[in-house]
């Protein structure tokens, strides 16, 4: 634990240096499964988007990882073959809303629909099924969770890959600081993150880690997500 908090240690003492740690949501640890393997879950938010997000595929089926990707809806027609891939390829496919939508403030109608119009345009792609949701922004307050319908994901390490556009940059704020456990928020709309996601997985499996969708975490965890509830990794709830 020493050894992954020195780095973190040194950028907040030199943070006019490049260095650029990663924002982690829950400090608390996690226990460890049985096996004391060291399980991570990858998730890529924004899209399907057709150039970036076909070459993380090809880099996962490569790597023999798993991830989880939290689509837009509105980005879904004219990408069907990406998450047709997706979840042929033993991802995990869930909901992002329709357009992005700031939930903590929406109407109650306008949830509803944008949760519902992205899970019919899943359905009718991938068959009935459980898409979890997260939250634009990750945020959602008591009132509106109630709407929910299906267990919502935040995560626990942020490299905020979405400002830093650096690749070397995004992948040392996450080698820095991930744990076993982490629930890393990435985006697939941009090729910076792509790269860096690519590069994490070579240097985390060489560690020992592995790579599965935010639902299998919870199986190793043995945690049973509750529909309209918070979390940020698979045994700690996000606070409202």
């Amino acid at each position: 634990m020493k050894r992954r908090l020195f780095p973190l240690l040194l950028c907040a003492l030199f943070f006019l240096s490049a260095c650029t740690p990663a924002v982690r949501e829950t400090t608390a640890e996690v226990e460890l499964p049985v096996d004391e393997t060291k399980y991570v879950a990858l998730t890529f938010d924004d899209g399907p988007r057709s150039d970036t997000t076909s070459v993380l595929l090809d880099g996962l089926q490569e790597r023999g990882a798993s991830a989880t990707f939290f689509l837009i809806g509105e980005q879904i027609p004219g990408n069907e073959d990406l998450v047709l891939r997706m979840a042929a390829e033993g991802h995990q496919v869930g909901s992002h809303t329709y357009s992005h939508t700031r939930l903590a403030t929406a109407a109650d109608n306008t949830i509803i629909e944008e949760i519902q119009k992205t899970e019919v345009l899943l359905t009718d792609l991938l068959g009935e099924g459980s898409y979890w949701l997260r939250p634009p922004y990750g945020q959602v307050d008591t009132q509106r969770a109630g709407l929910i319908k299906t267990p919502m994901i935040y995560w626990s390490l942020d490299p905020e890959d979405w400002k830093l556009l650096d690749a070397d940059k995004v992948t040392k704020a996450v080698l820095d600081s991930i744990q076993p456990g982490d629930i890393v928020l990435l985006h697939d709309f941009y090729r910076t993150s792509v790269d860096a996601a690519l590069r994490i997985i070579d240097a985390l499996q060489a560690e020992g880690y592995v790579f599965v969708t935010v639902e299998e975490l919870f199986d190793v965890y043995g945690t049973v997500p509750e529909a309209g509830v918070l979390y940020a990794n698979a045994t700690k709830i996000r606070p409202w």
